[in-house]
């Protein structure tokens, strides 16, 4: 006589592999150390999930500008934003969030999650010049 266990577990090895869902949609939120190699460059896990919308923590840098769609989001607490002169001189522990509306800004010193699609590459922002080598688009952010 066949158990109850052998028979599921004989159903599920029968049964097709669904795909398996991305490391964004199954583990809690990134930290911005896990999108870069020690030496900047993106790491295999960023290059995995580019085009992914992902969650990532942080803490809201004070925006460039009023009635901005755009912050940084940095590992720890910054009163002052950690604006870029060059690409070269990216910190690998900031990220530029870009949402749809305008931000309500949340206190530097609150830690949030930022939900968004991972974009690589390089992007000069057309109103403030900021230029970023990595980004969530399409952002939404929470405490």
């Amino acid at each position: 006589m066949i158990s109850r266990r052998t028979l599921l577990t004989s159903a599920a090895a029968a049964m097709p592999m669904a795909a398996a869902p991305s490391l964004a949609a199954t583990e809690g939120p990134l930290k911005l150390r896990e999108l870069y190699n020690k030496d900047r460059s993106f790491s295999d896990l960023a290059l995995s999930l580019e085009g992914q919308r992902l969650t990532v923590e942080g803490y809201m840098a004070p925006p460039l500008k009023a009635d901005s769609q755009f912050f940084v989001l940095t590992k720890i607490p910054m009163s002052v934003c950690p604006f870029c002169e060059t690409e070269a001189e990216w910190p690998d522990d900031i990220l530029a969030i870009y949402t749809k509306r305008t931000l309500d800004v949340i206190p530097f010193n609150v830690k949030i999650e930022t939900r968004g699609v991972l974009e690589l590459g390089s992007f000069k922002d057309p109103d403030t010049g900021f230029l970023s080598r990595v980004r969530l688009s399409d952002a939404t952010y929470a405490r």
